[in-house]
């Protein structure tokens, strides 16, 4: 058994090897494990962030650990930066396998010390939710038909799912987030079919509850919009959440996605398209 598991571990290690693949907001949070997760299976990566400091900090820490990586800046917002980004990953890597659509944001500036949503808060989710993913893909996917040949792989969220009501402690200033998810599923679906004929392979992994920056801000914003929370830290009210939520009663991390997006940026999941996979505990099943 030992040897079959070593086998196994060596596999693992070896998944990615030979592919060449980008992550958007990857200087941080989910997109640096999924990153980091992607590099330890053998990828070369283009780590991407609009803070150019933490894509360089998470580019050092992967060479440090024996992988390649590259930091590009990029601003998923601006067509014409992630044309640059693009023109610069392939000049830097050749070609590119596997395109990881990962940025995004919950709101715009200052959402947490407020309740309820504002137009602002719709502008800011879809443009980087939704056309930040449009701009992402319409950049890196033209070398991928060429090549008649790539992975497509969308991080959007349970979120995007179903509404789970009052009783899931969101405020309606997350409702812009979750809408901007539900359409980036659907986009999934649509660019599946669309990049079908091309050889390549869409597919969606829809985080749970994860412990990052931006689900610190979440819990702030539940504080000041629901009373009976008066006095909570952030983490407490996490923590509370997977209790009450979360049937395998555990938090996920950035690397419980990471390991999802390899598998659907593997040959593994050639036959994979068009999906959206909840990785969550069971707090979302559909």
């Amino acid at each position: 058994m030992k040897g079959v598991l070593g086998a196994m571990e060596r596999q693992l290690a070896g998944q990615l090897a030979g592919k060449n693949v980008v992550v958007t907001g990857a200087g941080r949070g989910i997109g640096r494990g999924i990153a980091m997760v992607l590099a330890g299976r053998g990828a070369a990566v283009a780590v991407c962030d609009l803070d150019a400091k933490s894509a360089q900090s998470v580019a050092e820490e992967i060479n440090a650990a024996g992988g390649r990586a590259f930091a590009l800046e990029s601003d998923v917002t601006s067509r014409s930066s992630m044309d640059a980004a693009s023109a610069n990953a392939l000049r830097s890597l050749g070609h590119v396998d596997v395109c990881v659509a990962n940025a995004g944001v919950i709101g715009a500036a200052g959402f947490t010390d407020r309740p309820d949503y504002s137009e602002q808060d719709w502008d800011a989710t879809f443009d980087v939710n939704v056309k930040g993913l449009v701009h992402t893909v319409d950049a890196f996917v033209p070398s991928m038909k060429e090549r008649r040949s790539g992975k497509v792989v969308i991080i959007a969220s349970h979120g995007g799912r179903a509404p789970r009501g009052p009783g899931a402690g969101l405020g309606s200033v997350m409702i812009p987030y979750s809408v901007s998810k539900a359409a980036a599923i659907q986009y999934c679906h649509h660019l599946a079919l669309a990049l079908a004929p091309y050889n390549i392979n869409v597919n969606c992994v829809c985080p749970g509850t994860l412990w990052t920056p931006m689900w610190e801000k979440i819990a702030i914003n539940r504080v000041a919009a629901d009373p009976s929370m008066k006095g909570m830290s952030p983490r407490q009210v996490f923590d509370a959440s997977i209790k009450s939520r979360t049937p395998l009663g555990r938090e996920q991390t950035p690397e419980d996605i990471g390991k999802s997006v390899a598998f659907f940026a593997s040959d593994d999941a050639n036959e994979i398209t068009g999906q959206a996979l909840n990785v969550n505990g069971g707090a979302v099943m559909n």
